[in-house]
């Protein structure tokens, strides 16, 4: 079991920021539109979190465990099934955008070419952007694919943080080192936020925590 869901630990967020969370993911969460290409995105309006990483890191598994529910994204077990960019409007405050993995995929060269021209232009000129969530998986660490959106993020000023996923297939001591290493490399990074979410969509630990975070990036709600 993960001890804590953020590391450092004193970085949690605390029981009412996770409530602010848990109603925020509780509101309707529709998907707006899938891009392709630049002309296919819609226009800018809702705040966005952007969810990157490797394919088969887990994207999609977090984004169902996030809003509750099991098909908002597909899961797949297939590299490369996440072809475009798929965004989703979430009780009218925030938009989550699932972007395609890179690394390996089962697609044409052509194919893997064009959605990752049309992901790097996203990231560095979307308005909108307020965070991009790099998902890595805890049972490798960061691996040499996800250090060129790292950079990119950089040189962009773009906001990135890491989110551990399938933290439960890692024993406590291998993650403990996993967390420093990352921290370390973190800290050479302009644009890593220094908190690291530990999240298993499987066993949803970690989630109530992510919640929280998205929540304070998302537009005003109405008051209650």
């Amino acid at each position: 079991m993960v001890a804590a869901a953020v590391h450092p630990p004193t970085a949690a967020p605390d029981g009412a920021a996770e409530e602010e969370g848990r109603l925020l993911f509780a509101q309707p969460c529709d998907f707006v539109a899938g891009a392709a290409s630049d002309a296919a995105m819609p226009a800018d309006g809702l705040p966005e979190i952007a969810f990157a990483g490797r394919s088969n890191v887990g994207k999609s598994s977090l984004l169902n465990a996030l809003t509750g529910r099991r098909t908002l994204a597909r899961v797949s077990h297939t590299p490369g099934r996440t072809q475009q960019l798929n965004f989703f409007a979430l009780g009218g405050r925030l938009m989550l955008v699932d972007l395609p993995g890179y690394g390996f995929a089962q697609a044409s060269k052509k194919q893997v070419a064009s959605w990752t021209s049309v992901t790097r232009r996203y990231l560095k000129g979307r308005a909108g952007l307020r965070r991009v969530l790099l998902l890595v998986d805890a049972r490798h660490g960061i691996k040499e694919a996800d250090r060129p959106i790292m950079d990119l993020l950089d040189e962009a000023a773009v906001s990135f943080q890491i989110v551990l996923t399938k933290t439960d297939k890692v024993p406590a001591a291998a993650l403990a080192a996993r967390l420093d290493a990352i921290a370390r490399e973190l800290a050479r990074h302009v644009a890593a936020h220094p908190a690291i979410h530990l999240t298993s969509a499987h066993e949803g630990s970690g989630v109530a925590a992510l919640r929280a975070s998205l929540a304070a990036l998302a537009a005003p709600g109405a008051p209650r």
